[in-house]
């Protein structure tokens, strides 16, 4: 692990806003670092407001999308909400389908199939439009290059409005209304929306029509909270107050689907990082290993009963993702291993009858072992498909770029990526994609990094200070939960391997004449036993532990020496 502390703002504008806000001083550091250095910045922070959303009309052909679907409504025309088989797919098409059919009956949804169809908008799907008289598609997360595809429903008579976040090509589909405020030529003021968010903003657009408030909207945001969670966008600007305020709803008044999802768990209340770890997954087992629609179902149910049932069958297609994924990394690690590639600077791997639903998962797990922009292939089809995850701060977009000779399709963002390509240009593909990043990574990319918010005594860490971190959340790319070191601790004597295979480290920190002892778990780090004999250094969250009725602060280590 390389430890990386954050560079260290003025002193003197550190001590103006730690008594412009009455917070310490390590505090005011870490705001200063994320951009905020003034009362009114930090009090947007923390508090965020509905009323700070952005006018959805700022964005380039809202006007127009919103035209066009009131005049589809006008003369009874049958609209199909297309959407992506994955969680910002899926909540999106949830979203966006329930909005209309609270005042418009003539509304269908469609999910292409990950295997007969893949990513995006398909051939297959303007079809089923045709053949079931639907004479527009809204396109949500997915469709800025299917240039091809809105052609041929244009020669059908059937518009394309795309609702995309995804980075545009050269050229823009000749639909109808294209929302994506990543285009060049869009001014919307803020363009890291995911694509269940900028469906969001096609909604609220629709409800100023119809005199709607964004109270009128709040239901729907446990949706949007979701998909930025799962989709790693920027947890800043209006992604950080749209998953504020979805968060409330998850605790408060969830989804019959949430509700179902949720019901069993002990949590009191979830955090952004529950949403990422126990809602997505599920959402997203059902397009990986049946059909993204089980998805979309479970999402706009309305009898709690049924829900129930439905999210019992996405519970087992999610165990068994579980053993695919861990079988499938297995086999992609001994390829590495057999290939003699541990040396490289990237994972290619390839097998025909690997599950095309779990390659993602598994290219992000290959990286905890072998820690570099990975790709993992499979067959689908005539050709090969691959998920490509990469490491932080290597663009892998912009590395497929350099590739394109040997792609067939691509798209995706700086970190994750999908791909198909011909099986005979896999070889010259896996070497040229070698070539590229040998090319451009940087050295320590090539190594995790730890970002380090600031330095600080475990006698700074009090309730008060604590509860100023709580109110940073939600956490994400951007806001992550803050991270701090401290040098020169020691254990008490009495910290101990635990778990059953004494993997994890439980210490009882004392630091420097501070009589005071901090608990302390570090998971995964059960290995580092030897170091704590003498005086070491940390690097940890502040978290909470509840345990038998009592909860009390606790660091969570994620690495010392």
């Amino acid at each position: 692990m390389r430890w990386t502390l954050k560079t260290t703002p003025e002193k003197e504008k550190i001590k103006h806003l730690a008594n412009e806000l009455s917070i310490e001083k390590p505090l005011a550091e870490i705001l200063l670092q994320r951009g905020i250095s003034t009362f009114d910045e930090a009090k947007k922070y923390f508090r965020p407001s509905l009323e700070d959303l952005h006018d959805p009309f700022l964005m380039k052909d809202m006007d127009v999308a919103v035209h066009r679907i009131e005049t589809a409504i006008a003369n009874n025309e049958n609209i199909l909400i297309y959407g992506d088989y994955d969680v910002d797919g899926t909540t999106s098409v949830s979203l966006v389908s329930s909005y209309l059919k609270t005042y418009y009956k003539n509304v269908s949804t469609y999910i292409p199939d990950r295997y007969g169809e893949g990513y995006g908008i398909s051939y297959q799907g303007i079809d089923f439009a045709e053949d079931n008289n639907f004479s527009l598609i809204i396109a949500l997360d997915c469709g800025i290059k299917a240039l091809d595809k809105v052609d041929y429903a244009s020669q059908k008579n059937i518009d394309f409005i795309i609702c995309d976040h995804h980075k545009p090509g050269a050229e823009i589909p000749k639909a109808v209304a294209v929302l994506n405020p990543k285009r060049t030529d869009c001014n919307y003021p803020y363009d890291e929306l995911c694509g269940c968010g900028v469906g969001f903003k096609l909604v609220q657009a629709l409800a100023s029509k119809r005199k709607q408030t964004i109270a009128d909207l709040t239901p729907y945001l446990d949706l949007v909270a979701t998909a930025i969670g799962a989709d790693i966008v920027p947890m800043t600007g209006e992604n950080r107050t749209l998953a504020y305020f979805g968060l409330q709803v998850i605790n408060s008044n969830p989804r019959n689907g949430f509700k179902a999802i949720i019901h069993q768990l002990k949590k009191k209340e979830l955090t952004i990082t529950d949403v990422v770890f126990i809602i997505a997954p599920r959402i997203n087992a059902a397009g990986r290993m049946k059909h993204g629609n089980y998805a979309v179902e479970l999402l706009t149910e309305m009898d709690f009963e049924t829900a129930v049932e439905f999210a019992s069958a996405i519970e087992k297609n999610n165990s068994d993702r579980k053993e695919l994924d861990k079988k499938i990394t297995q086999e992609a690690l001994l390829q590495i291993t057999e290939n003699k590639e541990e040396k490289n600077v990237t994972t290619v791997v390839f097998r025909e009858d690997w599950h095309k639903g779990v390659i993602g998962i598994v290219a992000s797990r290959l990286i905890e072992t072998h820690y570099r922009p990975t790709l993992v292939f499979t067959k689908s089809g005539d050709k090969l498909a691959a998920s490509a995850r990469s490491v932080k701060g290597f663009d892998v977009y912009n590395a497929l770029e350099q590739c394109a000779v040997f792609i067939e399709q691509f798209g995706g963002h700086k970190y994750a990526a999908g791909l198909t390509l011909l099986p005979e240009n896999y070889e010259n593909f896996k070497q040229k994609f070698e070539e590229v990043v040998q090319q451009t990574i940087l050295p320590e990319q090539l190594i995790p990094e730890i970002a380090i918010d600031a330095e600080i005594e475990l006698s700074d860490i009090t309730p008060k200070f604590f509860r100023i971190l709580q109110q940073m959340a939600p956490f994400g790319p951007q806001n992550m939960k803050p991270t701090f070191t401290t040098a020169a601790v020691r254990d008490n004597g009495f910290g101990k391997q635990v778990g059953e295979d004494k993997s994890h480290l439980r210490l009882n920190l004392i630091y420097g004449s501070d009589n005071k002892t901090y608990t302390a778990i570090g998971f995964g780090l059960g290995d580092k036993i030897s170091i704590i004999k003498n005086a070491f250094d940390i690097v940890y969250n502040i978290d909470e532990n509840t345990w038998n009725g009592f909860t009390n602060i606790q660091l969570l280590l994620k690495d010392i020496k």
